[in-house]
């Protein structure tokens, strides 16, 4: 099957930078928010900002969290992109208790440290390092560390190791990325960070 990407629409995600980093790659990009319409496709992605109470609610009054389960069930690929990937997790905290997709193994909550006493800011923004798991498939051809641009308060820690693609710090240890199966998902902006970043979103497209 030719490369046929999906950008999951429900009203939360940066669609624009990653609708036009995968046009860069060459390949046919649809943004769609109708679940009916978001068959047919061989890989999907899922972008986010915001709130990740706000954003489930969005992605269930749309009947979405049930296509992704779906399509995912189904052997189609799947990236979660920041709020996208931690979408993926089965809880947040954020602006209360939520919960998420449940497609790993996986809490959401904001970094425990403390900025006065580490002098390190939250919101995480800016580029950062990161070390990519040994194996990764979305980091295949990468050296052992890596940078990539984040913006973020809440942080992924999962209950496993299966799922964890790649670490960062920021005060404390995080997961910056996961793939497990057809699923994958980073904490990171690939759109945002330039070749790293359209490196790796070709890596999903021809590894997953």
């Amino acid at each position: 099957m030719a490369v046929e990407v999906a950008i999951v629409d429900y009203g939360a995600g940066n669609l624009r930078s990653v609708r036009q980093a995968l046009i860069h790659l060459g390949v046919h990009v649809t943004v769609q928010g109708d679940p009916d319409r978001l068959r047919g496709f061989s890989h999907l992605v899922l972008p986010g900002v915001g709130s990740f109470r706000r954003a489930m609610e969005l992605i269930r009054s749309r009947g979405l969290d049930q296509l992704l389960a779906e399509r995912v069930a189904q052997g189609v690929p799947l990236l979660g992109i920041c709020l996208g990937m931690q979408l993926l997790a089965a809880r947040s905290s954020e602006d209360g208790e939520t919960q998420g997709l449940g497609l790993i193994a996986g809490e959401v909550d904001r970094f425990a440290f403390d900025p006065v006493a580490t002098g390190l800011k939250i919101p995480h923004v800016g580029f950062d390092a990161v070390t990519p798991v040994a194996g990764s498939r979305l980091f295949s051809g990468f050296a052992q560390q890596v940078d990539f641009y984040f913006t973020h308060s809440f942080r992924l820690r999962c209950g496993a190791i299966e799922p964890v693609a790649a670490t960062a710090w920021h005060g404390e240890s995080y997961v910056a990325a996961v793939e497990q199966g057809v699923l994958a998902g980073t904490q990171f902006h690939p759109e945002k960070s330039q070749a790293n970043g359209l490196k790796l979103l070709a890596n999903f497209l021809e590894r997953f």
